[in-house]
């Protein structure tokens, strides 16, 4: 292809969005835009980087991606709904075409997958969660206010038992969710099969004292045994599993989500999304991977902490992903929105405000740091989502709430 030509330009084009897959990029390069948005439609569905003899009359104009506009460094390419896949479900090629070659163009400096807009051909493919957040608040028997949740710290090191009574005191302290570690699996100290069954045990005793909550099993796992690992902590009592969907594809998250002998609810993790996400101007943002989770099947995901939190990330960015979960536009049920990393009380009120009312919040560190242990640390973050869901300061809800207190005192306010 003669670079010159920009054969794929085709701005200001209206084109019907049932008949394409959308992107936008932002690039980074020294070449005219049209040059460079030219040569990323090209290598990502019918160029290559000279003239060839097999290039039959009208595939470009059938197969070829369109430039449809530029707009400063950024840059929408529409993909003809006929590059993608028959297969039901084919994230793994729906990925090599809108995220694939691209980020290896040596005439780019860099390239980043900002965002992606499906045809409904393409999302009707797709389980969509099979509890989402509404199916969860059911569940929890939480309809109105934020669910409130602590990730078991250490990360790893505990054994069955000890995670055991760390959820029972937590879910007597009110919370309302736990969770495995995203490197937590099926270590020698802590066995899946046995920390589930007296997890199990634990959250039945929370239940026959009024408290529901669930805890979500890690089952990260080679995808040939995610749905054996599934089954088998389904038997062994499991409430919620987990699932790192970068380590493990977004073919583990939607196989579980698809297998009728799934029942429980399905935590997504996003543990190495940062190696993607963390550049500004290059990889992939958190937004496509949000969507592609919902379309997934994945009930709840981490989404980052809306700007106030220690992960890396931006309070624009992070709103993006929160109605990625939310938003009604696509048929699926709404997904949980997860906000963790680095969360304590004092920073609940301000999270909230952003968030509204449907999210999980949770606490590792501020549920096990606190001055008096793990049941006094889920008070705090139960009493400080209390605050938030009352629009009382945290601050002056902690002059009758001495755990909330305590954890002011330690971490203070944002």
């Amino acid at each position: 292809m003669k670079q010159k030509n920009y054969t794929y330009l085709h701005l200001n084009e209206n084109l019907d969005p049932d008949e394409y897959v959308i992107c936008d990029y932002s690039v980074t390069t020294d070449l005219p835009m049209e040059e460079a948005a030219d040569s990323i439609a090209a290598e990502q569905s019918t160029g290559t980087w000279t003239e060839i003899s097999t290039l039959k009359s009208g595939i470009i104009e059938k197969y070829g991606a369109r430039v449809t506009n530029i707009s400063g460094n950024r840059i929408t390419v529409a993909f003809p709904n006929d590059d993608f896949s028959i297969d039901v479900g084919g994230v793994p090629q729906i990925l090599s075409v809108i995220a694939g070659n691209l980020f290896g163009l040596e005439a780019l400096k860099k390239v980043r997958l900002e965002d992606v807009r499906f045809p409904k051909s393409i999302l009707e493919q797709f389980p969509g969660p099979k509890h989402g957040a509404d199916g969860l608040k059911d569940i929890l028997k939480r309809k109105d206010k934020p669910l409130v949740g602590t990730i078991i710290k250490p990360k790893i090191g505990l054994s069955p038992k000890e995670m055991a009574d760390y959820v029972y005191e937590s879910g007597m302290g009110g919370l309302t969710n736990s969770k495995d570690d995203e490197t937590l699996t099926n270590q020698k100290f802590c066995p899946i099969e046995d920390r589930t069954v007296a997890i199990a045990e634990a959250l039945d005793k929370l239940e026959q004292q009024g408290i529901h909550m669930v805890h979500a099993i890690n089952i990260s796992t080679g995808g040939h045994r995610i749905l054996e690992a599934a089954d088998k902590v389904q038997a062994a009592g499991a409430k919620q599993i987990m699932v790192d969907i970068i380590t493990c594809g977004f073919s583990a998250v939607q196989a579980l989500a698809e297998d009728p002998s799934v029942k429980v609810p399905i935590h997504v993790h996003r543990t190495m999304h940062g190696a993607m996400t963390r550049d500004k101007n290059h990889g992939i943002a958190m937004l496509p991977i949000a969507k592609m989770s919902r379309m997934c099947g994945g009930d709840a995901l981490h989404i980052g902490t809306l700007g106030v939190g220690k992960m890396s990330g931006d309070a624009s960015g992070d709103m993006d992903n929160l109605r990625a979960c939310l938003d009604e536009d696509v048929p699926y049920r709404k997904v949980m929105p997860v906000c963790s990393g680095g969360v304590y009380p004092g920073m609940i009120g301000k999270l909230v405000e952003k968030s509204g009312f449907t999210v999980q919040i949770q606490a590792g560190g501020a549920v096990a740091g606190h001055p008096g242990g793990v049941r006094k640390g889920a008070m705090a973050m139960s009493q400080a989502v209390d605050a938030a869901y009352e629009k009382i300061p945290a601050d002056v809800y902690a002059k009758t709430h001495e755990e909330l207190k305590a954890a002011l005192e330690k971490w203070g306010m944002k």
